[in-house]
């Protein structure tokens, strides 16, 4: 008769397809993952890697010689490139001028949307209602608002005797606040949808033993409403950093860049050396150092949230 170690084996355990079965079941999750890998691995990382490669030949449209690799070459041009760190700095100031009035209006509007008002349905379904639109779309919309002749915005200057005369778009000094409005206006729903979503995960009876306690309004929502949704405040603005700053097809349909590249961000620059003058591997340079400012700037913003939770 054999022993129980014989039958078990020398760990004590059942030789056999049962552990091969183990083993292959440890590779499950990863077959399971792989529908959604492979389309990030093909359609982001990929070109990823490809611009980055690119950034460091000098790949132009039309012409018949190879391309060629020149190392760093775009970039050394691109440190003495004016036009370019001027977008740069129009891109952020684009960035942030959106970001903020953005959050800040979203956070109103969520605390109203929160409430227990009449036909609150109505209004939550209007407030979506820009996310919902094409950014073409929007941006079509917003020029016949800031039309000079017949747009709703002067129309009704004058009306309030006002003057109502100006270009708006075409202004040296009214485009890029002009196209900022735009942007607060069409980013604004998905901070709300998330802030309010936050904002009906916070217990109710936290707020009511504050309440009790005598804590008003202001004292309540810095005390427990936001520390609860800081979480999820300091993720939408995370992203909304890094799609502002990325921002393209809204600008371009509003007013192509200009007047003068008055509003003309990096992702606009980079577009006209692409595709308007062929220049790609400069291009792929530019998207690289655009890549990079914005994973600074991102890190930089998360750093100094955390630090300020971990102090409060």
């Amino acid at each position: 008769m054999r022993s129980v170690t014989e039958v078990r084996g020398p760990a004590g355990r059942a030789p056999g397809p049962g552990r091969r079965s183990r083993r292959a079941v440890d590779h499950g999750p990863w077959f399971l993952v792989l529908p959604a890998l492979i389309p990030i691995l093909v359609l982001s990382v990929g070109p990823l890697l490809h611009g980055i490669l690119l950034a460091f030949t000098d790949a132009q449209s039309g012409r018949t010689e190879p391309t060629r690799w020149i190392g760093t070459l775009n970039f050394r041009d691109l440190l003495h490139d004016t036009l370019f760190w001027e977008s740069f700095r129009i891109g952020l100031v684009w960035t942030v001028g959106v970001t903020v009035p953005q959050f800040l209006l979203a956070l109103g509007l969520a605390l109203l949307l929160n409430q227990d008002i009449g036909l609150r349905w109505l209004a939550r379904a209007l407030a979506i209602v820009p996310w919902a639109m094409p950014e073409v779309v929007v941006g079509v919309m917003w020029r016949l608002v800031y039309n000079p002749d017949a747009g709703v915005l002067n129309e009704t200057l004058r009306d309030l005797g006002l003057g109502g005369d100006r270009d708006w778009l075409s202004g040296l000094a009214t485009a890029l606040p002009a196209v900022i409005v735009v942007g607060v206006w069409a980013g604004m729903p998905q901070t709300t949808v998330a802030l309010l979503a936050g904002l009906q995960n916070t217990p109710r009876e936290l707020h009511e033993a504050a309440a009790v306690d005598g804590a008003g309004a202001w004292r309540r929502f810095r005390t427990v409403t936001w520390p609860a949704i800081r979480p999820v405040a300091l993720a939408v603005t995370a992203l909304n950093l890094i799609w502002n700053f990325n921002s393209f097809a809204l600008v371009y349909v509003l007013t192509n860049g200009g007047p003068g590249g008055r509003t003309r961000l990096p992702m606009l620059f980079a577009y006209e050396e692409a595709f308007r003058y062929g220049q790609f591997g400069y291009a792929a340079a530019m998207g690289c150092v655009m890549v990079a400012a914005i994973s600074v700037l991102l890190a930089v913003f998360l750093v100094g949230r955390l630090r300020g939770g971990d102090g409060t």
